[in-house]
C-alpha cells in the first residue's frame, strides 16, 4: 500500500474544490446514511465478534449515536457554512465584517478499538460536513469491524474523498510521516503526545480525545439507591471500556456502607449470579489488557467480583474497598470493569484530591445540593459530565464534547465537529465611495486626536 501516493490523490481531489460543494458533501453523508441502516445486521456481527456486545448495547452506543450524528449535520450543515455577519467599529468606517468556514483540507482521523464504529465514523462525518478529504485509520485490535468500516466506505464513497486505511503500527507509523492539513486522534495518552510530536513537524493542527481517571462524586443520601444505578450503568457499560466510564469512586464516609449494598444488589440484577456466564457481558478487548486487568486487582480488597475467564477475556464486574491514592488502582487509567473506592469526610477533601491529579476527561457529581454541584464545578477543571448521571453527557450532538489538558484537547459533536474540521476565516469589506484620511501619513495633533476617540 503506496500510503503517500493515497495523501496525495486526496490532496489533488481537494484542489478541484469539489468538496466545497454542500450538495457533494450531503450526497455523502446521506450515501453512508443509507449503507448503514442497510447493513446493520453485518455492524453488529462485527461488534459481536470483537468484543462480544450485544446488539442492544451495540446499537445504543455505536449505530443510533453515529445515525443521530448524520442527522444532525444534514440537517445543519447548510446554516453552518452561511456567513455570519459581526460588528464593524466605527473606525473601519463604512465597511462590514464577516466570517465564514472553510475546510482544512486533507484530514486523518485515527480511531480506537472500545467503540471502533461510532469513533471511526463520527468524527469523519463532521470532516465530511466542514468539506474535507478524510482517510480514517481504525483500530487493528478491531478487525472485524475495521474491515466493515472498510467495505462501507469503499462502497459509498470516493475513495479521493474519503478513504479507509486499515492495519497495525506499521501504517500508523507510515500516515504519520504524512503531511495533513488536520489530525484527529482518540486514544490513549501517550500515544497521544507521539501523535502531537509528529504533528509538530508541519505544524498541523490536531484535536486529541483522551482518557484519563475521571471521578465520581457521592454525596447524596437521598438517592443513594438511583445513583449506584447510574454509576454501575456508566462504570461496566462496554466492561468498562469507555474513556468517560467512571474511574474511581469519591464516597462520603458515612454513605460508603449503604452504597455498597446497593451496588452489589445491582450488579446481580444487571449481570445476573454468574456473570461470566452471562451472554451480554462484555470482553476485554484481548489477552493484553486483560492480563493488565488482572495484575491491577492482585492482592485487592475485593469485595464484589473479581472472578475472570481466561479463555473468554471476560472479567466480572468488581468493586475495591478500602482504596488509596498510593493503590496501583490509582495509578493509570482503569480501563476496564473495576470500581476503586475511596471515602472522604467533608467535601473539599474530594475537590483537593481531584485537582492534586491530572484533569480528567469526565466527571460527576450526585448530590441534591446545588451548593455542592457548584462548588465541584466551579473548583475542579475537567472535560465535561454529569449531574446526578453518568457518561450520558457524550450521547448527544448539541453538547461539544473533549478533554483538557492532560485529558485531551479540542471538541467535537453537532457544530463543535463542523467547527473543529473548519478554519474560520475573517473578513472586513471596505466601501470605496470614502476614505478616510486618518490612518495615512502624515500624522498630526488633529489625526491624534480624532484616532484617540475612535479607537478605544
Amino acid at each position: 500500500m503506496d500510503i503517500k501516493k493515497i495523501v496525495d490523490n486526496q490532496r489533488e481531489f481537494y484542489l478541484t474544490g469539489v468538496t466545497k460543494n454542500i450538495q457533494y458533501r450531503k450526497n455523502a453523508l446521506k450515501n453512508i446514511k443509507n449503507w448503514i441502516k442497510q447493513n446493520e445486521t453485518e455492524i453488529l456481527s462485527a461488534l459481536k465478534l470483537d468484543l462480544n456486545k450485544d446488539a442492544v448495547e451495540s446499537y445504543m452506543c455505536e449505530i443510533g449515536l453515529t445515525l443521530s450524528e448524520l442527522n444532525h449535520q444534514l440537517k445543519h450543515m447548510s446554516s453552518y457554512t452561511k456567513k455570519k455577519y459581526v460588528y464593524t467599529p466605527i473606525s473601519q468606517f463604512y465597511g462590514t465584517s464577516f466570517e465564514y468556514y472553510e475546510p482544512y483540507g486533507v484530514t486523518l482521523i485515527m480511531s480506537p478499538w472500545n467503540y471502533p464504529f461510532m469513533l471511526s465514523i463520527e468524527p469523519a462525518i463532521g470532516a465530511i460536513a466542514a468539506g474535507n478529504c478524510v482517510i480514517i485509520k481504525p483500530s487493528a485490535y478491531a478487525p472485524h469491524i475495521s474491515h466493515v468500516i472498510f467495505k462501507m466506505i469503499n462502497e459509498t464513497c470516493d475513495s479521493r474523498h474519503v478513504y479507509v486505511i486499515e492495519g497495525g503500527r506499521e501504517e500508523n507509523i507510515q500516515l504519520l510521516e504524512q503531511r495533513f492539513d488536520y489530525i484527529f486522534f482518540t486514544g490513549s495518552v501517550n500515544v497521544g503526545r507521539q501523535v502531537m510530536e509528529k504533528a509538530s513537524r508541519y505544524l498541523t493542527p490536531i484535536t486529541l480525545e483522551l482518557g484519563g481517571k475521571s471521578p465520581c462524586i457521592v454525596d447524596d443520601e437521598k438517592s443513594l439507591k438511583l445513583a449506584a444505578k447510574r454509576i454501575a450503568f456508566g462504570k461496566f457499560l462496554n466492561a468498562g471500556q469507555t474513556c468517560v466510564a467512571p474511574d474511581y469512586l469519591l464516597i462520603r464516609k458515612e454513605l460508603k456502607d449503604e452504597f455498597i449494598i446497593y451496588m452489589k444488589a445491582i450488579i446481580k440484577d444487571f449481570f445476573g449470579d454468574c456473570p461470566l456466564e452471562n451472554t451480554q457481558l462484555v470482553k476485554i478487548i484481548n489477552k493484553k489488557h486483560f492480563e493488565r486487568l488482572k495484575h491491577l486487582l492482585e492482592n485487592q480488597n475485593i469485595i464484589c467480583g473479581g472472578k475472570s475467564d481466561e479463555t473468554t477475556l471476560k472479567i466480572e464486574p468488581t468493586l475495591v474497598n478500602d482504596v488509596d491514592d498510593d493503590n496501583v488502582l490509582m495509578k493509570e487509567e482503569i480501563f476496564g470493569p473495576i470500581l476503586p473506592i475511596l471515602t472522604y469526610n467533608h467535601i473539599e477533601e474530594a475537590i483537593a484530591f481531584i485537582n492534586q491529579h491530572e484533569k480528567p476527561l469526565a466527571l460527576y457529581i450526585f448530590s441534591a445540593k446545588k451548593s455542592i454541584q457548584n462548588q465541584i464545578l466551579q473548583s475542579c477543571s475537567f472535560g465535561g459530565g454529569c449531574i446526578n448521571d453518568t457518561i450520558i453527557h457524550l450521547a448527544t450532538s448539541h453538547l461539544g464534547f473533549g478533554g483538557v489538558g492532560n485529558s485531551g484537547m479540542g471538541a467535537y459533536h453537532g457544530k463543535k465537529s463542523f467547527e473543529t474540521f473548519s478554519h474560520t476565516k475573517s473578513i472586513v469589506k471596505k466601501a470605496r465611495w470614502i476614505d478616510l484620511p486618518l490612518r495615512y501619513y502624515p500624522y498630526n495633533q488633529i489625526k491624534d486626536k480624532l484616532i484617540r476617540f475612535f479607537v478605544k
